[in-house]
């Protein structure tokens, strides 16, 4: 579990810092890019096509491991628009939450 936390913790520095830097040097409108070139049919839009069906699994994940309260729908939101930004911190919150039970951390405790 502790390879799994230091994991989180570097993907999540890694993301910050790459974000930032390419803010900074192209701008913060990710929107028109991201579905311009899915709508070019380019691999750049194909790639962007399949992590934008990761960012809705992960978000369907969220909502429904948080029983689809007002909580987890939120939180589902979240995790659409923020991907890995949110599910890493996420993740490692539960892991101290659930005590490393990777099951619990998974589907909750019921």
């Amino acid at each position: 579990m502790n390879l799994f936390r230091t994991f989180l913790v570097i993907i999540t520095l890694a993301i910050v810092g790459y974000t930032a830097i390419v803010g900074v040097n192209h701008g913060w409108n990710l929107v028109p890019v991201f579905f311009g070139e899915m709508l070019a049919m380019t691999w750049s839009g194909q790639f962007n096509f399949d992590f934008m069906c990761f960012l809705l699994l992960s978000g369907l994940w969220t909502s429904w491991r948080n029983r689809f309260t007002s909580k987890g729908l939120a939180l589902g939101a979240v995790a659409i628009f923020f991907g890995i930004l949110f599910l890493a911190p996420y993740l490692l919150m539960l892991s101290f939450k659930e005590n490393g039970d990777a099951k619990a951390i998974l589907v909750g405790t019921r």
